[in-house]
């Protein structure tokens, strides 16, 4: 990375920061989460940046993927998982964070785990560590707390236009031999009372490009430039293609998918339907300084 493209990426990161600030400060209980993810993907474009993926708004049991789609009408309750991300050219910052809308104890304790589990991985983050000592300290942290980490989710290095590079941070102690280089990476605990691990539930709405091959139907042609000029290999919502050409994008985004050009994440649900928190933020690596873009 040179230095442009590292000023790219702070920047970015100061777009995350001070949008979940923002969104701290409005979201409350009974709120649609239509109004919730339109009010921050809106903030971070009026902050310089363009969402770097739809923003998640995951209640109790789902643990990510779930973003309203252009006509959702779930209100915002429990345990709410906000995941947000903005990018400037395709450098991206991620971060996450949790809020109680019930006032329950055990709600706040779980928050507390997996914040607690970022600050402690994040201080660990150097050029040359193990990404399994990171995993450790973070299940180390969540189980002092009488909780669990979520371990088959995980951190993830980031690069230009890819949200997912191909490095896992886990959430628990591993012996993967795989260290830190120079780069950006999310760091994302994930604690819950259940047993530890998710499952795929329904089709969350939220794609990714992941071949470019022809498709006949205009409308999924229309659809397929769209995203490829606008959104690249960032992953992208219904909702979003709904607002650009209408209810005709469902159309053009289901015959794309039986096409093989996008893949449809699902929505990860705890197995035992327990309660999950997440925290999240994203850290630079450039030289050996590293950088909490998110902070």
């Amino acid at each position: 990375m040179n230095k442009q493209e590292t000023e790219k990426i702070i920047a970015a990161g100061k777009i995350l920061s001070q949008t979940r600030e923002y969104a701290k400060k409005f979201i409350k209980k009974g709120m649609p989460l239509l109004e919730i993810a339109e009010k921050i993907e809106t903030k971070i474009v009026e902050l310089g940046g363009k969402p770097a993926f739809p923003t998640n708004l995951s209640i109790n049991d789902i643990a990510a993927h779930y973003t309203p789609s252009y006509n959702d009408e779930t209100l915002a309750e429990g345990l709410l998982k906000i995941d947000l991300g903005a990018h400037i050219d395709g450098w991206v910052a991620d971060g996450a964070f949790s809020i109680d809308l019930e006032n329950k104890e055990e709600n706040k304790k779980l928050i507390k785990a997996s914040e607690d589990a970022l600050k402690n991985a994040v201080v660990s983050v150097k050029k040359q560590e193990l990404v399994g000592k990171v995993g450790k300290i973070i299940q180390e942290t969540i189980e002092s707390q009488k909780a669990s980490p979520i371990i088959n989710l995980s951190g993830h290095s980031i690069e230009q236009y890819d949200l997912h590079s191909g490095v896992n941070i886990p959430n628990h102690a591993s012996s993967e031999k795989t260290v830190f280089e120079e780069g950006i990476y999310a760091i994302e605990p994930f604690a819950t009372y259940g047993s530890g691990r998710v499952y795929d539930g329904k089709p969350s709405g939220i794609y990714e490009l992941i071949d470019l091959k022809n498709v006949r139907s205009p409308i999924a042609r229309k659809v397929l430039d769209y995203v490829i000029e606008e959104y690249d290999h960032l992953p992208f919502c219904s909702r979003w293609l709904v607002k650009k050409f209408g209810t005709s994008a469902l159309i053009g985004l289901k015959q794309l998918e039986e096409n093989g050009n996008l893949m449809q994440f699902a929505q990860l649900v705890e197995t035992t339907h327990k309660n999950v928190a997440q925290s999240e933020h994203t850290v630079l690596i450039s030289g050996n300084k590293v950088i909490v873009t998110t902070e």
